[in-house]
């Protein structure tokens, strides 16, 4: 429990130096002393992290949420169409353009997060619940988004003319317009979330895969832990959540340490040269924390512990939670990572931690 206290302590201090005065979250504050300066410079802000940061700086009584609220609306294009893209720079300028639909209910799953209880209190943000539930619906079309879309991984696209679309991003887009929903009734909101879930649930028979449409990628990915939690589109006794689980411990975990996906290459790249070297991936923390979290929603608190007392037993000698850990002393991961360290406040909480 000392390592737990430890970490729950730099934890705080992560989230609370990503959190910058101007209200955005960012992946990491690689200005920070602490920061390793050979890593790749993450002082960008993914909608998405911030979500998980959130959720952890909720837990931790951080109080962050209302300053990253107010900067969504003043993010680039925003205003205009309702959406969120995959990053942004700490003054809301588009860092990269391409389109990821999850970021957008990744910021109404977040705001449903802390107003459910008091939702009169949530209404002091309904222009950015509404515009952002509404940008959503806008590019919907009966079964897939009218714009060309990325993966949370930043690597595949899926296009409108085949129908194709990213499971973890779908269920997240229908997560975030039922959470709209349920904090200002809205049927049109309501309605396309029940389509985006029933588009998704009927397309998969046997297992869960990484995007379906005319085309399917079959491929299996660590990110389908989101149909569980956050989304809860799928109940963790759900046949094909169980299949899905066994070939990701199949094929993406070695030694109780979880991947991406099958041969990830990313390792990031030295600050010094930009180069992304693509040697093999380490395994993810965030990831043993997620599917960690699965297994408490299944009721299976000691396969649990096995994924994340993993990383609590290669933390000895570290006190911050890097992206990735690799099994040598040569390549060199983000540290420290936001989103690592929100993903252990959560799931420390879910274990009776804190």
């Amino acid at each position: 429990m000392d390592k737990i206290t430890e970490l729950l302590m730099t934890s705080k201090e992560v989230i609370k130096d990503c959190a910058l005065s101007n209200g955005a979250i960012v992946a990491a504050n690689s200005t920070k002393k602490y920061f390793l300066k050979e890593a790749k410079y993450y002082k960008f802000v993914w909608p998405r992290d911030a979500m998980y940061a959130c959720m952890a700086a909720k837990i931790l009584g951080i109080n962050i949420h209302e300053n990253f609220f107010r900067w969504c609306m003043k993010a680039e294009g925003w205003n205009r169409t309702g959406l969120f893209y995959e990053k942004y720079y700490i003054n809301g300028k588009k860092a990269l353009h391409h389109f990821q639909p999850d970021q957008t209910g990744s910021i109404l799953i977040a705001i449903y997060n802390y107003y459910k209880n008091n939702k009169e209190e949530g209404k002091k943000f309904e222009e950015l619940i509404t515009k952002s539930a509404n940008g959503l619906c806008n590019i919907w079309d009966e079964d897939h988004f009218k714009l060309v879309t990325q993966d949370l991984w930043e690597e595949r696209l899926c296009f409108p003319d085949l129908k194709d679309n990213f499971t973890y991003s779908l269920a997240i887009c229908a997560k975030g317009l039922d959470c709209a929903d349920k904090l200002i009734p809205n049927k049109k909101w309501e309605i396309t979330s029940k389509e985006m879930r029933c588009v998704l649930l009927k397309n998969f028979k046997n297992n869960f895969y990484r995007s379906f449409g005319k085309i399917k990628d079959m491929r299996v990915d660590a990110s389908l832990l989101g149909l569980v939690w956050p989304s809860e589109l799928i109940a963790t006794k759900d046949k094909r959540m169980k299949k899905t689980i066994a070939i990701i411990e199949n094929k993406i975990v070695k030694n109780f340490g979880v991947y991406r996906y099958e041969h990830d290459e990313y390792d990031g790249w030295m600050y010094n040269t930009k180069v992304n070297r693509k040697k093999g991936a380490g395994y993810w923390p965030l990831l043993n924390f997620w599917i960690a979290i699965y297994f408490l929603e299944a009721g299976n608190k000691n396969k649990a512990l096995k994924y994340y007392d993993k990383v609590i037993n290669d933390m000895k000698g570290k006190k911050y939670i890097p992206e990735q850990f690799f099994n040598n002393n040569i390549q060199i991961s983000v540290s420290p990572l936001c989103w690592s360290h929100s993903m252990f406040v959560i799931v420390s909480r879910k274990l009776g931690y804190i």
